[in-house]
């Protein structure tokens, strides 16, 4: 064949003879048509001619020029470069040639003058060698589509045709890897024994032909057939009693015994030269792959992250496995999150996904390597949707499986032992290599942390503000980290959260934005990480149903942490990105441990305005402290004398009908006693009956002086049924009055106890008044006596609204009060006597409506 620079004058002598715009000599080589020579074509026309070549209907109708040995014509589709007309093919006779000439018209003795100039193409081009065996110092055998296509051409050459494929086997599939005049079928997978027409030709190990009249014409495989075709031949490769491949023609007319016969003998003759083509393809792919584990220590090894060591390996592995289906799942530390790494348009994408319910959840379980040749298989996944073969290795390192390495396949059958066995060596080196990076990110990540911590601790320490400490950690995050928004928010003593710090790029723009709207959301990341206190990290917001962006503002990261000190949340770090996938485990790590940091100085900042406010104070009472003691305690003595006095007074209704009615008795008693005209033993029984009701007034007034007046502490032996009866007996006109009523519950074993009575009963008196007051309408006193561990439980318990949350713990401190117009000392002076006595005073766990208060007297206890 001349060569190039031979063919431009003979190109140059036709266009200026047949008045052609341009031409070209064009060649299809592996299913693709180059440009060898060309005439009044400049480099840029000829790169579009080149993609018009590539379109379909242009490609298979100048493959039908070829194939069929005729000139033909058809219009140019429009283009910038190339002038509108027609296209004229001219086929180069037992080539994959043709002279491609553009023009508006082309006159019969034009196209001759063409057909003359490719038959002068022809002749002087060498009869190619027989395809009986590739030479392989052409480097034929070491490019496989090539390789086929020229087996392939030997057929069509052979028998003409419409079109033609040639398939391979693998396993019980056969991929289309060469064809003519059907770009279509290219690299299409079929399974043998699902098509009759190919379960025939495995089985019988012969040619099948068929026509438009017979059963199984509409079952031809993969057939882009015309509706003039009426003839299709199958011919198997085989290499002794096995199938190697298929070879299928199809064309307008039957093939006639002597063209069957003739593809019989080349079939026989090409099959030795594909089976070592393409064994010799498959132990060089091999040996590629095998170079896999160098290229890992040279480049891969090298990487300084995750995110690197993830592409560079892609790459390598789509080299090596002619694939792009290639996904890498790492688990995190505590085994929650699946960090998924792919390819996509040429970029990374890093999504990370729960673990629960993932298809890699089961892999990591059992930690076994998994060949699958086709979808039909058991156990096939299918992380890519067309993925049709695939090859899964677990990661392990120290007997852990961390991740999951998955390659995917488009065609069927595509990975063999020796890559099962290779992907066992690749996973176990990439694991170790994954978790010494991850240790070494982790590692830096901390480094980087303790450099924000240590100068957080810097600007902050002395501090007494802790909103002035928010606002600086914000920046300090903002700038170490690089983020676009870092908020720090602090809740107040009503559990209402505000912000405090605010910094990163788009700090303005979210303050806008909060003018009108609050930045925690009850239902929201923000929301929950509050009220729990847990972490959240979300690397794509559009998938997690707790992100509610802010009008105004959309991140498609985030990262929130708590601020704690033990389980209380004291506030939140929240940061966010436009970009997916903006934060790692190591910020998670660096903001938990600085919310860690924060939370001590937040802590440290309110102790010390505390301590401030505590020393000025006391600096301002110092000097008239002493001074005040004894004025205090005078005080305090009056006051307990004065809440005696109260509860005397809240007793004298109750009081004044105990003295009321002997001091009635009496009066009438001295009257008649006066009468003269009664006998005188009638008069002496009504003096002695005024003189016993004297006595019982006096016993009154002594017992209400011993009241309100301060009295011995001795100790007697108290029967305190009969002195609860008789403290119920005089608040009895109140209480009924004030419509509440009493359940007493007492049995009869309740031991007696060493105590001062009068003093036991001034603590019965406040419990039933306190419990009263706080039942304005109406209610009921339960009181309970029963005898435990050496002594007696009384228990006072109302049906009234309860003692408030918040003061129940002050509930015995001296002048703190439920009640309006209350001194507050009632219970704090019941609650001394009853330790006195070395029993206890107490208010039991509010599990209903009304307040429920517990003594304890020890039997014979002594007082302190």
């Amino acid at each position: 064949m001349p060569n190039e620079t031979d063919l431009e004058p003979k190109l140059k002598e036709a266009v200026q003879l047949t008045e052609a715009q341009w031409a070209v000599l064009a060649e299809r080589v592996g299913g693709v048509w180059l440009i060898r020579s060309s005439h009044k074509l400049n480099k840029s026309a000829q790169n579009e001619l080149m993609g018009i070549l590539a379109m379909p209907s242009i490609h298979a109708w100048l493959s039908g020029a070829v194939t069929g040995g005729h000139t033909r014509s058809t219009t140019i589709p429009k283009s910038k470069k190339i002038n509108d007309g027609r296209f004229y093919a001219f086929p180069v006779s037992d080539t994959s040639k043709v002279l491609l000439i553009g023009a508006e018209e082309q006159t019969t003795t034009a196209q001759r003058i063409w057909k003359l100039t490719a038959s002068l193409l022809a002749d002087s081009t060498p009869s190619p060698s027989p395809p009986l065996l590739p030479d392989l110092q052409t480097g034929l055998a070491f490019n496989l589509p090539l390789a086929l296509e020229k087996v392939l051409n030997a057929f069509t050459s052979t028998v003409p045709s419409q079109g033609a494929w040639l398939a391979i086997r693998r396993g019980d599939w056969v991929d289309i890897q060469a064809e003519s005049n059907a770009p279509s079928v290219k690299n299409e997978s079929m399974p043998i024994d699902d098509n009759p027409l190919l379960r025939r030709v495995n089985r019988s190990l012969s040619d099948v032909v068929l026509s438009p009249d017979q059963p199984n014409w509409d079952l031809l495989p993969h057939a882009p057939i015309k509706p003039n075709t009426q003839a299709w031949i199958s011919l198997p490769l085989t290499i002794g009693q096995r199938l190697i491949g298929v070879v299928s023609l199809w064309r307008q007319k039957e093939f006639t015994l002597s063209e069957r016969g003739q593809l019989r003998e080349l079939a026989a003759q090409v099959s030795p030269s594909v089976e070592t083509v393409v064994t010799f393809s498959e132990m060089t792919a091999h040996l590629r792959r095998l170079g896999l584990l160098n290229d890992f220590v040279l480049t891969v090894s090298s990487a300084q992250n995750l995110d690197q060591i993830a592409r560079r390996m892609f790459a390598l592995l789509a080299r090596a496995f002619n694939t792009e289906l290639i996904a890498l799942f790492l688990r995190s530390s505590d085994g929650r999150v699946l960090r998924d790494y792919r390819t996509y348009e040429g970029k990374l994408n890093v999504i990370s996904l729960p673990v629960a319910g993932h298809p890699m959840q089961e892999v990591l379980k059992d930690g076994r390597v998994r060949r699958i040749a086709d979808t039909t298989r058991d156990g096939f996944i299918g992380i890519h949707p067309e993925s049709k073969s695939e090859l899964i290795a677990p990661l392990r390192y120290r007997g852990q499986a961390t991740g999951v390495l998955v390659i995917e396949s488009q065609s069927v059958e595509a990975f063999s032992q020796y890559d099962e066995r290779l992907m066992v060596v690749l996973a176990s080196h990439l694991a170790g290599l994954i978790e010494y990076t991850r240790l070494r990110e982790e590692a830096e990540g901390r480094a980087r942390s303790l450099s924000l911590i240590h100068e957080v601790v810097g600007q902050v320490i002395g501090l007494n503000d802790k909103n002035e400490v928010a606002t600086i950690s914000a920046e300090l995050v903002a700038q170490y980290f690089k983020y676009e928004m870092a908020v720090v928010l602090l809740a107040d003593d009503e559990r209402k959260f505000s912000i405090q710090g605010i910094g990163g790029t788009h700090a303005t723009r979210i303050q806008s934005a909060l003018q009108n709207e609050e930045f925690i959301k009850p239902d929201g990341v923000t929301g929950y990480v509050a009220q729990i206190g847990e972490s959240i990290l979300i690397n794509d917001t559009t998938q997690h149903s707790l992100y509610k962006p802010i009008k105004g503002w959309e991140a498609h990261s985030e990262l929130c942490v708590a601020i704690k000190d033990g389980d209380e949340v004291l506030g939140i770090i929240d940061v966010e990105s436009r970009e997916q996938n903006a934060f790692s485990h190591n910020d998670l790590i660096a903001m938990e441990a600085l919310a860690g940091i924060l939370s001590s100085v937040i802590t440290s900042a309110k102790q010390y305005q505390k301590l401030q406010e505590t020393n000025r104070q006391l600096r301002l009472t110092e000097t008239e402290l002493k001074a005040r003691m004894e004025a205090q305690r005078a005080a305090e003595a009056k006051l307990l004398q004065a809440e005696k006095m109260a509860t005397a007074g809240r007793l004298s209704a109750s009081i004044a009908h105990e003295l009321n009615n002997p001091l009635q008795a009496v009066q009438n008693c001295l009257h008649l006693a006066g009468r003269e005209d009664l006998p005188q033993e009638k008069r002496d029984e009504y003096f002695n009956l005024a003189r016993t009701e004297l006595e019982r007034l006096m016993v009154t007034s002594r017992r209400m002086l011993d009241f309100y007046r301060p009295n011995s502490s001795s100790l007697e032996t108290v029967n305190l049924i009969d002195l609860l009866q008789y403290t119920l007996t005089l608040l009895s006109k109140q209480l009924t009055e004030s419509n509440v009523n009493v359940a007493v519950d007492i049995p009869n074993d309740v031991p007696p106890v060493n105590a001062v009575g009068s003093q036991i009963q001034q603590v019965f008196i406040n419990l039933i008044l306190n419990a009263a007051d706080a039942m304005p309408t109406g209610g009921e006193i339960k009181i309970s006596m029963s005898a435990v561990n050496d002594g007696v439980e009384i228990m006072f318990e109302d049906t009234g609204p309860g003692i408030p949350v918040e003061g129940r713990a002050n509930i015995f401190e001296p002048f703190f009060s439920t009640k309006d117009g209350g001194t507050g000392l009632g219970l704090t002076i019941s609650y001394n006597i009853i330790t006195t006595h070395g029993g206890a005073l107490e208010l039991m766990p509010q599990n209903h409506s009304g307040a429920c208060f517990r003594i304890y007297l020890p039997a014979g206890g002594t007082q302190q």
